[in-house]
């Protein structure tokens, strides 16, 4: 195994350059996909190779229920350090499933807690002031100006009189074209994904807030198109900003409410931005994304090496 069952600890330090830069020089659709991939398979295999640790480090524990020809020093000799390293994986590995079963936990209750507080409110199809069906609207009476997107079957978006009453009809119709791109984007599993990544390992927790802006980019962009007007939904997101409170969405996008929101005004402003996938190989952005692409192609390629390697070892070991 050597020290390539720890490189894909480390490796996720080569997605951080990435995930500055790409809003800039990505379509915000691609920046939100791009990035929650590759949080994705780098926290995939650094728990992986943490559970290839805990395997040396648990076999040494007494009482153990692995064949005790597992803790032999051929096996041990395979890791580097496996006296400390095999014991703090047991440790760190019971943090990550613990962290991640508390994240999906909050998750799921606010979604229960949210569908079942509004199973009995009649959706208001005219809060949309003429932007198609709001039969997915449930406006809440409430003078505290929010609105978030409720993911669920069917899905919900849930705004409040008091964001209503600061925004005119144009820009009700941008805030409920945004929320509905949260929706059919999916954009609740994508920050589920990238959020569980964090817990995973502590080196992509910056992806999140990443992943975070261009998905609230991605909504904006496309409550623009819906809307026909950038400046509209500029304003509606300003003024949103200007007058909300932050409503605790785990998981979930809440308008104006995460993100910053001066650079979200800004780029509605501007010109739409390229709907590109990858960016140019010869910018800081292309190269910090080839360094991104190359750093999770090497952390695959060294779980599986130190995968192959523990199985040659312990398959030696244990007697036919």
């Amino acid at each position: 195994m050597g020290v390539f069952v720890f490189l894909p600890l480390v490796l996720p330090l080569t997605a951080l350059p990435i995930a500055r830069l790409a809003e800039h020089h990505l379509h915000p659709r691609s920046a939100a996909v791009l990035l929650t991939s590759v949080a994705v398979v780098l926290a995939a295999c650094s728990t992986f190779c943490l559970g290839l640790l805990v395997v040396v480090g648990t076999a040494q524990l007494p009482g153990n229920p692995l064949p005790d020809n597992w803790s032999d020093p051929g096996v041990r000799a395979a890791v580097p350090y496996d006296e400390v390293a095999g014991k703090a994986a047991i440790v760190a590995l019971a943090l990550v499933v613990v962290a991640c079963a508390l994240t999906v936990r909050r998750h799921l209750r606010f979604r229960f807690r949210a569908h079942r507080a509004l199973a009995g409110l009649r959706s208001d199809a005219g809060a949309g002031s003429g932007s198609g069906s709001g039969s997915e609207v449930a406006v809440l009476d409430d003078e505290r100006p929010y609105a978030y997107a409720l993911p669920g079957s069917p899905g919900r978006i849930v705004v409040s009189t008091g964001m209503l009453s600061c925004l005119d009809a144009a820009e009700r119709r941008a805030l409920l074209a945004h929320e509905r791109a949260h929706l059919a984007g999916r954009h609740h599993r994508l920050l589920l994904a990238v959020q569980l990544a964090g817990c995973a390992n502590p080196f992509l927790r910056p992806l999140r807030a990443a992943v975070t802006y261009s998905t609230e980019r991605w909504a904006d962009e496309e409550a623009a198109r819906v809307t026909g007007d950038r400046r509209i939904t500029a304003r509606a997101v300003g003024k949103a900003a200007l007058f909300s409170r932050r409503v605790a969405t785990p998981g979930l996008a809440a308008f104006a409410a995460a993100g910053p929101v001066p650079r979200r005004v800004a780029a509605l402003l501007g010109p739409v931005p390229p709907h590109r996938s990858w960016p140019p190989t010869l910018t800081r952005a292309g190269m910090a994304a080839c360094v991104a692409a190359a750093g999770t192609a090497a952390s695959t390629l060294s779980a599986l090496n130190a995968a192959l390697a523990l199985f040659v070892v312990l398959e030696a070991a244990t007697p036919l």
